[in-house]
């Protein structure tokens, strides 16, 4: 697998994103479904939204790693919110996350009316290997 990365400008770079990623002779991709700050036992969390986002990070690491890929190869990662100034004021968090990773990866970031129950933050993402 190749990636090339693709950014006419610079300002995203320290948004933690890229403007687009191009990736050829992939030998699979994995579609993730939105994680969110649901427990092992399908709780869902009421915690604040620095707990919710560190939790929907380790569940959609989980997800990845359990199927045998590795989260530097996420090319693609939607940021789902209730409230991005609530995001923002934790937003260090993700971004160290992603740096830590490794990841160059398009992302498109919404602030959404309401999601499942109680839940403030939801990662969907596309790995590549």
């Amino acid at each position: 697998m190749e990636k090339r990365t693709i950014n006419p400008w610079e300002w995203q770079d320290q948004r933690s994103y890229v403007q687009a990623v191009e990736v050829t002779d992939v030998h699979g991709t994995l579609y993730v479904s939105g994680q969110t700050a649901i427990d092992a036992d399908g709780n869902t969390s009421t915690a604040d939204m620095k707990s919710q986002l560190k939790q929907s990070i380790q569940n959609l690491e989980k997800v990845i790693e359990d199927a045998g890929y590795s989260c530097e190869n996420i090319v693609r990662l939607n940021v789902y919110t209730t409230s991005t100034e609530e995001l923002f004021s934790c937003f260090d968090i993700f971004q160290d996350w992603v740096n830590e990773q490794g990841m160059k990866q398009a992302s498109t970031l919404l602030e959404v009316k309401s999601l499942f129950e109680t839940l403030k933050v939801e990662l969907e993402a596309t790995v590549v290997r």
